[in-house]
């Protein structure tokens, strides 16, 4: 689940749904033409206009660009070169091109940064960007643990425990695919509260069980079948897997987790400090003009 995160709108890059594609205007949009000159290359001077478009809210996410042809004739350049900078363009993440007859280029929707070495509540930080936030529960049942859970919570074989599945979104589209199990004994009556907000915050103000720690490993998948049709992805999308073993701060485990997320959509930071005894030492290597 995403409660134990810090997330936010990007800083820099952005990212379209590529299930359903953006959000197209009704007519489209097209600031004034830039005005080019020869001090660089004519791809990149394109480049740097809707860069700049879109920074000054003349274009906004969703908005529809005119198609090439005519884009590259109200500019004054050939296709190839327009498609030089949108290629550029969509590689950064700045732009979402979609095929078929309601595609087209679409300026993509802010990608959202969370902060694996924060702590903060995931629908809190969103509301303050001015992010609107959402979680769908397309599953919520009591079971004996599967063999991983009931070793990553230790538990014995045939503990009940709660799995909550749910789809979380920010902005137009979904953002992850959240699955969590929770000791059944701690949380008795967890399925029968609200489930849509942060299941943190619940453990905490409803069972006295304070989520501290988390042990967390990242590693590449592929959307399943059933995954793809939450996330509103292609089968066989690339995604980002979170496994997660939560505990409180006297080491007692209140929650496992395997969290998917969509990485057009998102981006995963983590924050690395030096210890403080190793901090001497590397400056003196430094100073010693050592490799």
């Amino acid at each position: 689940m995403l409660g134990g995160r810090r997330c936010g709108v990007a800083g820099e890059g952005r990212a379209g749904r590529r299930g359903g594609g953006a959000v197209a205007q009704a007519q489209p949009r097209i600031p004034v033409p830039p005005r080019l000159d020869g001090s660089e290359p004519a791809h990149l001077q394109i480049e740097q206009w809707l860069v700049r478009a879109i920074g000054r809210g003349e274009l906004a996410p969703g908005d529809r660009l005119p198609p090439e042809q005519e884009l590259a004739a109200a500019i004054g350049v050939s296709r190839m070169t327009l498609r030089q900078a949108l290629g550029r363009l969509e590689s950064r993440d700045v732009i979402v091109r979609t095929p078929g007859r309601r595609g087209g280029t679409f300026v993509a929707e802010p990608k959202i940064e969370c902060d694996l070495s924060g702590w903060a509540g995931f629908t809190d930080v969103m509301r303050r960007a001015d992010v609107r936030v959402g979680a769908q529960v397309v599953r919520a049942v009591t079971e004996p643990a599967p063999r991983a859970v009931s070793e990553a919570l230790g538990l014995g074989r045939g503990d009940l425990v709660h799995e909550v599945v749910r789809v979380r979104r920010a902005g137009r589209g979904p953002l992850a695919l959240e699955r969590s199990w929770f000791p059944a004994a701690l949380f008795a009556d967890l399925l029968g509260r609200p489930l849509g907000g942060s299941l943190y915050a619940l453990l905490r103000k409803e069972y006295g069980q304070d989520p501290r720690t988390a042990d967390e490993f990242v590693a590449p998948v592929v959307a399943d079948e059933a995954a793809a049709a939450l996330l509103d992805v292609a089968p066989g999308t690339p995604l980002l897997e979170v496994e997660r073993t939560t505990a409180t701060a006297a080491g007692l485990p209140v929650e496992y987790a395997r969290d998917l997320f969509r990485p057009d959509r998102i981006r995963l930071r983590v924050r690395s400090e030096l210890a403080g005894a190793e901090v001497p030492a590397l400056a003196a290597v430094q100073e010693s003009g050592a490799p």
